[in-house]
């Protein structure tokens, strides 16, 4: 997908509750490649605009899985904090 492509994607996704401008998105992006996690390369956007288009690398994707799993660990966590203990109901 080209920037404001995933951009709109992630606003989708969640509902529209996270909106992401240029500003967020791009800058985002040029991390994330310098990271080796996304490749781009330029094509033709649908309104035949000149435009950037990521993909995500196998390190991105071994990344990826690190992160989720990552996530899970804190958000069991922070469950476990948020949940009425046993001890005190």
């Amino acid at each position: 997908m080209h920037g404001y492509g995933i951009a709109r994607r992630i606003e989708q996704i969640s509902g529209h509750l996270l909106q992401l401008n240029q500003g967020t998105i791009y800058p985002a992006l040029l991390h994330l490649e310098q990271m080796g996690w996304i490749s781009s390369k330029w094509g033709v956007s649908e309104n035949n605009r000149r435009a950037r288009y990521y993909s995500i690398t196998r390190a991105g994707r071994r990344q990826l899985t690190a992160e989720e799993e990552n996530w899970q660990r804190t958000s069991a966590i922070l469950t476990r904090f948020l949940a009425p203990s046993e001890e005190n109901a």
